[in-house]
Order: structure tokens, then sequence, then C-alpha cells
């Protein structure tokens, strides 16, 4: 197992060196970071522009490939991923983001995907009965509404539940509130910041989990290998929980870890809306603002991602299935 995951790491550590390299090409040839002076007054000359331009190795009067070997040494000598157009440096912002996004992306994933599998196991086991209908018609409406409608919604009322109460109990914007102190005070502040966009986060992820879950658990406790476990005396809790459950859960698991890379870029609206700085509103910025340095690491962070959601989900077959281990 261990040699097959080095093999994979190393694979993929390849597919990611070209995945950034194509990225930086990609984005050089759609972003033209001189255009954020194109506003300035009195209007600046080229030339002074594309001075402007040299210090971040963004200036067009540079070769590309001289720029891009500069920016590539960069990065593997001094893990410098450079600078904005303006100056603003690319590994402060993703050291700050990522945790911002992680706060706000990782708990909700977790929580929508531990909800959405158990509600998918609860409706299968009680197939066409109404709480299997309601799960179901509680999953398609989440599956099929945009954020942009459960985010205004939460936020609607949460704003008329703070009038209700005469104070500001749940807050709609920011990422943590500015000048709190003391351990509890800090973890009661980042709860309230927390709760309305994961509320929404997790009603529009939790549903792809929970019909997967049913669809596959169907398929599975009807097979032989389970009504051969009823027969020999395990009730049918039992027979879906030690056997149809691992069977049924392998595909969900390993939609769960490729759902990595969404975690982290995959929240711009929603960070919108609520005010995060997190990296889905960073990769929105880097592209308006023609930033390519910053949508190349955008890009690098989502490729690393994915290669570790890859892995992850060969380690999650390996322990739910025996069949694979010993393969």
């Amino acid at each position: 197992m261990a040699k097959y995951l080095l093999r994979q790491a190393l694979g993929w550590a390849v597919r990611v060196f070209l995945a950034i390299n194509l990225s930086y090409f990609v984005a050089t040839g759609f972003l033209n970071p001189a255009s954020n002076y194109a506003f300035h007054r009195p209007p600046l000359p080229p030339e002074q522009i594309q001075a402007a331009l040299r210090p971040y190795n963004l200036s067009t009067d540079v070769p590309l490939l001289t720029r891009w070997w500069n920016w590539l040494t960069s990065i593997v000598l001094h893990w410098d991923w450079g600078s904005s157009p303006v100056g603003a440096s690319v590994n402060e912002q993703i050291s700050y983001r990522v945790w911002i996004s992680a706060q706000l992306m990782l708990g909700a994933t977790i929580i929508a995907f531990i909800v959405g599998v158990a509600l998918g196991v609860y409706a299968a086991s009680r197939q066409y009965r109404v709480s299997d209908r309601v799960i179901q018609l509680i999953s398609i409406i989440g599956l099929n509404t945009s954020i942009v409608v459960v985010s205004l919604v939460v936020v609607f009322v949460a704003i008329a539940f703070n009038r209700a109460v005469g104070r500001t109990v749940l807050f709609v914007s920011g990422s943590a509130g500015v000048g709190v102190t003391g351990f509890w005070n800090i973890l009661a502040d980042k709860f309230q910041h927390l709760l309305l966009p994961s509320i929404c986060l997790v009603f529009i992820t939790f549903a792809t989990y929970a019909l997967t879950q049913r669809s596959l658990l169907l398929d599975n406790i009807s097979a032989d290998y389970v009504r051969l476990a009823r027969a020999k005396g395990l009730t049918k809790p039992q027979a879906i929980r030690r056997h149809a459950l691992r069977t049924s859960m392998i595909p969900v698991m390993v939609q769960f870890a490729y759902s990595l890379p969404a975690v982290f870029t995959g929240a711009a609206i929603t960070e919108t809306i609520f005010a995060w700085n997190g990296m889905g509103k960073y990769l929105v910025d880097t592209i308006t603002k023609n930033d390519i340095h910053g949508a190349v690491a955008v890009a690098a962070f989502a490729s690393l991602m994915t290669g570790i959601g890859a892995m992850l989900s060969d380690v999650f077959v390996v322990v739910l299935d025996p069949r694979v281990r010993v393969s």
C-alpha cells in the first residue's frame, strides 16, 4: 500500500507541476496587468506603466519565457509566488485566505457529508415511507436551489431575528468581530459568524450525498451477501450497518475526497455575500484585477488539493473494501 501511494504521489506531483506551468501561460495570455493603471488620472504613458510592472515580473517588455523562468525559479528557490500588479504579496494573501476558507468550508463540508449520509441511510431503510418521501423532497429542493437564493433567505431571517430580540445575535457579514478578547468570547464570536454561511453551504451540499447514498444503499440491501447475513440471524439494521453500508459508502467517500478542491475555491458566491475574504473571493478578485500570479497560485492550490483528494479516495477504498486491500 505504501509503495502504491508513493507512486501515486509522484505521479500527481508531475501532474500538478505541469498544471501550474500551463496555468501560468494561460493566465498570461488572458489577463492584462497593465489595465489596472487604465483609470489613473492623469493617464500614464505605456512606458511608465511597463516600468511600474517590471519589478513585479509582469512587464510585457520582457519576453514571456524570461518572465516564466524568473517566476518558476523564484518559487523553487525561495517559495515566492510573486506579487499582484499593485505590489501585494501573493504568499501573504494565500496564507491568510486559506485559513479563512478552511474555517468555513471544511466544517460545512464535513457536516454536509455526515448529515447527507445519515439521511440517505435513514431514507433507504424506510423506502417509500413518509420519512423517505420527505427526505427526498428536501434533498431535491436543496439540490436545485441557488446558493444566492438560500443566502438571501437566511440573511433576511437572521436580520428579522436580530430585530425581534433587540440585539445582534447572528452576524450576516464578516468572518470575525473586531476587538474581541478572551477565549470564550472569541469562540462565541466565531460561532456567530460561522453559523449563517455554514447553514447555506450545508443545505445546498448535503442533498448530493443523501440522494447518492440512498440510491447505492438500496442497490446493496437486496444483494445476496446481505440476504445471507440476515439468514444467519442478523436483523435488518445490523445487516445494513455491517455489510450493505460499508460497500455502498465507497463511491460516496470517493465523491467526498474529490470535493476537497471545491472546499477552498468553490465558495466564491457565499464568501462574497457574507463578506468572507477567503480563497473563493480571492479567485474572483485575481481575475477581475488581472492578477496573473495570484490566479496561478489559486490554480496551483486547487491542483494540489485535487491530488490530495485523489490519494485520499484510494485510502478510503482500501479501508472500506478488503478485496482491494488483498489485491
